[in-house]
């Protein structure tokens, strides 16, 4: 009776602190919220590029898929665009060219939006990209592909299978920006190549509208005027 009762209590015990193990695993209390990083960020001083959020309309990333760099712009209220930092992109990886499934590896090209922001990222911090976009989709339908792949991010750490990467540092200080401004504000243009800088004739073997694509990114990025040296 005694060695009965005894294992019951064993196996009370052993339950009870199953249960608390599955509940810790489980649980979002160790998980930061957005709003607790942009605390943690704001008291570590990462907040130079937010300094005038108030004012700030709209934040336009660019990223350059060539020249590996990620430029930050911000258009205030009145109109007026600057461009705010440039960011070296710490990997990469595919080719020119859009993403078309899921695994090629392939950085998306287009004009994008940020879904929303991950505290919790693998890579430090992220923003997930809205790829695929309605351009994305509709080629894909014509085309009649499917698993077009998803979860493009722009994030922290040195490493990427699709992803712009851009170190820890420079995540916390373009996670802050979003998050300060707002998501909804936030414009994503991804280019194979400057093309404010120069022309660069490229046919992409896979697709037929290419053309189509690059004249809408091209568009996109003659607004945001930078300084050709001679």
């Amino acid at each position: 009776m005694k060695h009965q009762f005894i294992r019951l209590v064993i196996i009370a015990i052993v339950t009870v602190v199953g249960y608390y193990i599955i509940i810790s695993v489980y649980s979002q209390d160790n998980q930061k919220t957005v709003n607790e990083v942009l605390i943690e960020l704001d008291i570590q001083g990462v907040n130079e590029l937010a300094k005038d959020v108030n004012n700030i309309e709209e934040i336009i990333i660019i990223g350059l898929k060539q020249e590996q760099l990620l430029e930050v712009w911000k258009k205030t209220k009145d109109g007026e665009l600057t461009k705010l930092i440039t960011y070296p992109w710490t990997a990469t990886s595919g080719d020119l060219g859009p993403k078309l499934k899921q695994g090629d590896l392939q950085i998306p090209e287009g004009i994008y939006k940020i879904d929303f922001l991950h505290p919790n990222s693998s890579y430090h911090l992220s923003m997930r990209v809205n790829y695929p976009n309605v351009f994305d989709k509709k080629k894909a339908k014509t085309e009649g592909r499917t698993n077009l792949g998803g979860d493009i991010f722009i994030h922290g750490k040195n490493v990427t299978i699709g992803c712009i990467p851009i170190g820890d540092q420079a995540i916390e200080e373009l996670f802050y920006l979003v998050g300060r401004v707002g998501k909804e504000k936030v414009k994503v243009i991804i280019s194979p190549y400057d093309m404010r800088a120069k022309n660069q004739d490229l046919e992409i073997d896979s697709v037929t509208w290419e053309k189509e694509l690059y004249t809408r990114i091209k568009q996109e990025l003659s607004q945001y005027k930078i300084k050709l040296s001679k």
